[in-house]
């Protein structure tokens, strides 16, 4: 697979990398170890370099898993975890506050995951939401010493507004941003995308395949497991999956033109947006990993984009893509 530059900050990954939080945590039951490990190296196998997961992710079942995983590979591959939220070392997940970016929890995020991740560095690690309880320079000041220690190589925000990161940024160069982005949530577009350009940071989209749904595997009649957090999404309330198949069925036409899956031309879609974004879609399944890395391969004409412009431009995504309070720790 053919590598991206996160921006301007000299850190080139595969074009399509792995989030791996999946595996672990948020769609249901974890899949079994040895299975997740399997995936993982297939994907190294593939030419994956960019995996993506998080202290919270379990909490730190997926940093476990990752790290294990990549032990063998660690000089082939970039790794980028979070920190953020309110964990206490035993895993406890404290909901008042639920985030925390203080700058000792920081660093003592950032040595847990180190020894989680079996690595001597994190290649980028991401405050995983903004916490307006502590300014952003001095996350980004922690962040800084953890560099200039050689523990840290990379800073990356995620789901951070405007101000957030040119604040950020005049501290410590922020080498990615991470958020949300797919055809049916292009928020960043308006005023996210032309900040990054000007500062040369790169844009690494979680769920660019719609948590699953632009896959064309999911209707308005699909159950999900009760550990699901899928089951707390205003968008995949049932009316609301039912309207949003307007955007599959377009998918889907685009998809049978280009001897192609509805994955793939979603994540060519997504590639085709700009040279320095990198989207990261999980799955557990070896198929589908081979399915989404073809995505890559895919090309979309300035005809195929434009067309596909003008026809989702019609279509009024329902649905907020978070429940209450989640929504209330987007930082915009």
């Amino acid at each position: 697979m053919h590598k991206r530059e996160l921006g301007k900050s000299g850190l080139q990954v595969s074009a399509i990398g792995l989030g791996c939080m999946g595996l672990s945590f948020g769609y249901g039951p974890a899949v079994e170890r040895e299975q997740g490990i399997e995936l993982i190296r297939k994907a190294v196998e593939q030419g994956v370099t960019f995996f993506d997961t998080a202290e919270v992710y379990g909490p730190f079942a997926n940093e476990d898993l990752v790290g294990e995983a990549l032990a063998p590979v660690r000089e082939q591959v970039v790794i980028a975890t979070k920190f953020g939220f309110n964990i206490s070392p035993n895993g406890t997940q404290h909901k008042d506050p639920p985030l925390n970016s203080r700058p000792e929890h920081i660093r003592q995020a950032a040595e847990a995951s180190l020894r989680r991740l079996q690595t001597d560095r994190i290649d980028l690690l991401y405050q995983h939401r903004v916490d307006p309880d502590v300014p952003i320079e001095d996350v980004a000041g922690a962040v800084k010493d953890l560099i200039d220690e050689g523990k840290v190589l990379h800073f990356g925000l995620s789901e951070a507004g405007v101000e957030t990161i040119r604040r950020a940024h005049a501290i410590q160069p922020v080498t990615a941003l991470q958020s949300e982005y797919s055809l049916w949530w292009r928020e960043p577009e308006a005023e996210i995308f032309p900040v990054l350009e000007e500062l040369g940071i790169g844009f690494v989209p979680f769920s660019p395949l719609g948590r699953g749904f632009l896959t064309g595997k999911i209707d308005e009649a699909t159950t999900f497991d009760e550990t699901d957090f899928r089951n707390t999404s205003p968008r995949f309330a049932a009316d609301a999956r039912k309207a949003n198949l307007a955007v599959v069925e377009l998918i889907a036409k685009f998809a049978k033109a280009k001897d192609a899956t509805p994955a793939q031309i979603a994540l060519a879609w997504v590639l085709a947006q700009h040279s320095w974004i990198v989207p990261i879609p999980g799955t557990t399944k070896q198929h589908r990993l081979i399915e989404n890395i073809g995505g890559a391969s895919v090309e979309l004409t300035a005809a195929d984009l434009a067309e596909i412009e003008d026809l989702t431009a019609e279509i009024d995504i329902q649905g907020h893509r978070y429940n209450e309070a989640s929504q209330k720790m987007i930082n915009r």
